[in-house]
C-alpha cells in the first residue's frame, strides 16, 4: 500500500486594495499611535490633536487584541481628564492604517 500526503489548500492572500471597511473616528474619538507600553494595561499614546495621553485597554477589549508600540489605535478621551487620559477602543491593521494615512486621518501625529 502506498500512502500519499494530503496537501492543504493555501488560502488566497488579500491585496492591500481589498480593505473594504475601516472604522473611522466618531464624535469624541481620536486616532493615535502607541508610543510606549507602560505595563498594567496602560500605554502612552500620541494623538492627532497633539496631546500625549495615558490610555488603558478596557477588560472587554483586552482579551481580544494585542497592542504593541507603533500601532495605530482609536482613543476615546475621558470626560474628566480630557487631555491626559483615555480608553483604547480599536487597533487598526497595517493595511487599515495605510488607508487612514492616505485619506489624511493621521495628520497631526508626527508634529508632536
Amino acid at each position: 500500500m502506498v500512502y500519499t500526503k494530503k496537501r492543504k489548500k493555501k488560502k488566497q492572500q488579500q491585496t492591500p486594495e481589498a480593505v473594504i471597511r475601516v472604522r473611522t473616528p466618531r464624535e469624541g474619538q481620536i486616532l493615535g499611535e502607541v508610543e510606549q507600553l507602560l505595563g498594567d494595561r496602560r500605554m502612552l499614546v500620541r494623538c492627532t490633536d497633539r496631546n500625549a495621553r495615558i490610555c488603558r485597554i478596557p477588560g472587554k477589549i483586552r482579551r481580544r487584541i494585542w497592542i504593541k508600540e507603533g500601532d495605530i489605535v482609536l482613543v476615546e478621551p475621558w470626560s474628566v481628564q480630557t487631555n491626559k487620559k483615555g480608553d483604547i477602543l480599536w487597533r487598526y491593521s497595517h493595511h487599515q492604517a495605510d488607508w487612514l494615512e492616505r485619506r489624511g486621518f493621521l495628520e497631526g501625529i508626527e508634529e508632536i
